[in-house]
């Protein structure tokens, strides 16, 4: 199973601002996640957006603004959020396109494929972002370029 390149990015912009923390000196911006992880920046706004939405962070605006994690950001399942950019399709389309498969109805392959998805989600359901930034991951995601704010 891959991943889309919008749960990817989510991840990474959770695991950044988990570990800044509240540090005003480290809080990026939508633009600068988006020059960071060198991703157009529409790109890293509809992930950010999607992230707001999810109540997961907080976007403030103007001087002293940058994103930050919330209270549930903190506290979020990595298998909720990678749920909520894969949404719940199934890992192949059998009816879809201009030729379905003509095995739709009486395949078990897409039961079995469906059971692995599952089972994904759910090894990555008791994950949280606290454990994905621990040592070594932190200290290498705080070097990641950043703003330093002006004085």
């Amino acid at each position: 199973m891959r991943l889309l390149r919008s749960t990817d990015l989510a991840l990474r912009v959770l695991m950044r601002l988990a570990v800044t923390g509240e540090n005003p000196e480290v809080t990026p911006t939508t633009r600068e996640v988006a020059a960071a992880m060198e991703v157009p920046y529409t790109h890293a706004a509809k992930v950010v957006a999607g992230l707001q939405h999810m109540g997961l962070l907080d976007a403030r605006r103007g001087r002293g603004g940058g994103l930050a994690l919330t209270g549930p950001g903190r506290a979020a399942s990595v298998g909720a959020v990678v749920r909520a950019f894969e949404g719940d399709g199934d890992v192949v389309d059998c009816e879809g396109g201009a030729t379905p498969c003509p095995l739709s109805s009486a395949c078990s392959l897409r039961g079995a494929l469906r059971r692995a998805q599952e089972a994904f989600y759910r090894s990555l359901d008791p994950l949280t972002l606290a454990d994905l930034v621990t040592e070594p991951t932190g200290p290498l995601l705080l070097g990641i370029p950043g703003r330093a704010r002006p004085a």
